[in-house]
Order: structure tokens, then C-alpha cells, then sequence
């Protein structure tokens, strides 16, 4: 037998009881009443774990609570009274009173969690990215350029004449290469400073170019379809609805460890979590512009003008930033719209910044 306290789950009076097993039950000896037992089938109480300090407490499924201080009479009262019943602890119990045993159970989440971080959450998220249907992900396009308008870009200020030839040339260049063709729809902004010369491409087969761009290549035309045919690798791949369910799925997950689904605490992390898979999707979308370069009788070399210009424009615009750093003072009413606006080009210029190093480009575009 075992003292014990005993609580009724409805009062805060402990009553004092003795405590045994008998065929398969617990019995809860009332001492201030004598003779009243309460009887309690052992796989339906839940026993305390095996801890160094602290007290053991039981509890009765209706609602009761057994409490002993003496922690080392209920563990030798459990050893001697549990045998054969399986009542002495757990695996999970065994596991976590030992140091190394939980150094081995620490090691093998962190390995999971790392093998589904790297492997399983992008293979589960192209997966997904196959199978869904296009109109979701036209829809998905659509509410971003929506987005991406409203807080980057403007009209493009090239003519309705010239846009139009840019789109006959590179749908004249795309049916030049066999095989089916990919949807796609070519769109052109004014970044203004912000974003710069630049081309995208997003969920739906939108492809959104520049008109920065367009000034930066105009004399070189073959460079500027070049871009798009890179871009087009994206489409083609469907890069952008990939890396967008990678990001859901890592979304999710964060939010799931941390407790909160918050987009602001789990998505925001994993957006910027994507550079290492999007470094790859980019010499995909390489090696496509490259072969549409090549079936369409042009030399994959024209894509070095657009390293050369595009690394002269990053040098010029770096020193003009440190200038007008150095030039005007800190201003604490700097307009809040306007600094919103910064740190969201800002942001999006990251998330577009994986392209691999220039060097490598230029060397693949070489051979």
C-alpha cells in the first residue's frame, strides 16, 4: 500500500487515502471515511512520468487527482506493485531520463527536419505545382502583377508601335524552335529607379519587361530577346508557381513550429529562404534561353552585352546612391509612403537577385 492525498477535481481539500492494485484495478482506500473505496481500471488512470524532483501525481478519469510528495515512495510503490503490467514508465520516459538518449532523439528531429526542409518540402510543392489547375494559377499570376503594379511599377512609357514590334520579333524568335508552344503574355512598365532595366517573370505566363531595359539594349536587339527567352525558361517551367507553393509549404511549416500562422512571421521567412532553390531555376531558364538563341539563328554571345551594360549601370547607380547619402541630411519626416515604397523595391529586388554570379553566366554563354 501507498499514503497518498486525493482530490475530488471539485474542492481544494486533500483527503488522505492508501492507495493499492487488485486484478487489473487501482483502489482508493478513503482513511476519513472508512470502508468507502473507489475503484479505477489502471489503463484508464494516467500515471506521472518518472522525473528527478517534484511530486507524482495521478489522474483518475473522473476527474479526481491523486498527489504523492514523497516521490521516491510512489516510484518504489510503482516498482514493486506495476510488475508485468507495464506501469513503470514508457519508452518515451526511458528515452528522456537519459542524456544521451535525448542527445540522439534531438540529433534524429534535426536530421528530419532538415532532409523534409531541403528535399521533401520542394519535391512536395512541384508536385502540387503540376497538378494544379491553370486556372488557379492565372489567378495566382494575375494577383501579383496586380500587387507588383500598384507598388513598383508605372505605364510604360514606350510607344504602342515599338511594343508591338518587340512582340513580333520574340513570338517570330519562339516559333522558330520545335515543339509545343507555352502560353504567354508579354507585358511592358516603367520601374523608374527602383527596379531598374529589368525583366520578370510570374504564375500564368506573364512576363513583364522594362522599359529601362528596353533603353539600356535598345541597339541590341538579340540581347533583349535573349532576356525574354530566359524569362520564357521560367514560364516553361513554371518557376514562379513552384517557388510560390515552396513558399507556402515552408509557410506553413515555420508557423507550425513557432505556433503562429501569422503571413507576417511565416511567410515573410520563407520567401527569403527561397534564394537557394531559385539559384537553380535560373540555369534552367539559362540553358532554355540559350537553345531558343541557338534555333532561332542568333549566338547565345549576344547575352554578354547584357552582363557588360548591366554590371555598368549597377557601379553607376551604387556611386550615385553613396552620393546623395553623403549630400543630404537625415530627414525624420521623410514621407512615410515613400519609404514604404523604398523598402518594398528593396525587397523585391532581393527576391529577384538570385541569378547566379555574372562570371558564371557569362562563361556558360561563351561556350
Amino acid at each position: 500500500m501507498l499514503q497518498a492525498d486525493w482530490f475530488d477535481g471539485r474542492s481544494a481539500r486533500a483527503r488522505p487515502v492508501r492507495l493499492w492494485l487488485e486484478r487489473e484495478q487501482l483502489v482508493v482506500h478513503d482513511q476519513s471515511l472508512e470502508g468507502v473505496e473507489r475503484r479505477y481500471p489502471i489503463r484508464q488512470v494516467q500515471w506521472p512520468e518518472r522525473t528527478r524532483h517534484g511530486q507524482r501525481q495521478a489522474q483518475l478519469p473522473d476527474g479526481g487527482v491523486l498527489m504523492a510528495k514523497d516521490a521516491a515512495d510512489w516510484d518504489a510503490w510503482v516498482d514493486t506493485s506495476t510488475q508485468g503490467r507495464g506501469l513503470g514508465g514508457g519508452l518515451a520516459e526511458r528515452w528522456f531520463s537519459s542524456w544521451k538518449h535525448s542527445i540522439a532523439a534531438l540529433v534524429a528531429v534535426v536530421a528530419v527536419g532538415g532532409a523534409t526542409w531541403h528535399w521533401g518540402v520542394p519535391a512536395a510543392a512541384d508536385v502540387i505545382a503540376r497538378h494544379l489547375p491553370t486556372a488557379i494559377e492565372q489567378s495566382i499570376g494575375d494577383g501579383a502583377l496586380d500587387q507588383i503594379d500598384s507598388l513598383l511599377l508605372k505605364p510604360s512609357t514606350t510607344s504602342a508601335l515599338e511594343q508591338q514590334q518587340w512582340r513580333e520579333r520574340f513570338a517570330a524568335m519562339v516559333a522558330s524552335q520545335p515543339g509545343p508552344s507555352t502560353p504567354y503574355e508579354l507585358h511592358f512598365r516603367d520601374a523608374g529607379q527602383t527596379f531598374g532595366p529589368n525583366a520578370f517573370a510570374l504564375p500564368g505566363g506573364h512576363i513583364v519587361v522594362t522599359d529601362e531595359l528596353l533603353q539600356l539594349l535598345g541597339d541590341e536587339p538579340d540581347a533583349v530577346l535573349g532576356v525574354l527567352a530566359h524569362e520564357l525558361g521560367h514560364v516553361r517551367e513554371q518557376h514562379g508557381l513552384r517557388l510560390t507553393m515552396r513558399a507556402s509549404l515552408m509557410g506553413g511549416l515555420l508557423g507550425f513550429a513557432i505556433g503562429d500562422f501569422s503571413s507576417l512571421l511565416a511567410g515573410a521567412p520563407a520567401v527569403l529562404m527561397q534564394a537557394s532553390y531559385s539559384r537553380d531555376f535560373e540555369r534552367e531558364a539559362d540553358a532554355q534561353a540559350k537553345r531558343l538563341l541557338i534555333d532561332s539563328g542568333r549566338s547565345p554571345r549576344a547575352m554578354l552585352v547584357l552582363f557588360e551594360r548591366i554590371g555598368e549601370w549597377r557601379s553607376k547607380r551604387s556611386a550615385q546612391a553613396r552620393a546623395e547619402r553623403a549630400s543630404e541630411p537625415q530627414s525624420l519626416g521623410r514621407d512615410v509612403g515613400e519609404r514604404a515604397k523604398a523598402g518594398a523595391g528593396e525587397l523585391l529586388r532581393i527576391a529577384f537577385n538570385t541569378h547566379p554570379a555574372d562570371d558564371e553566366r557569362t562563361k556558360f554563354f561563351e561556350r
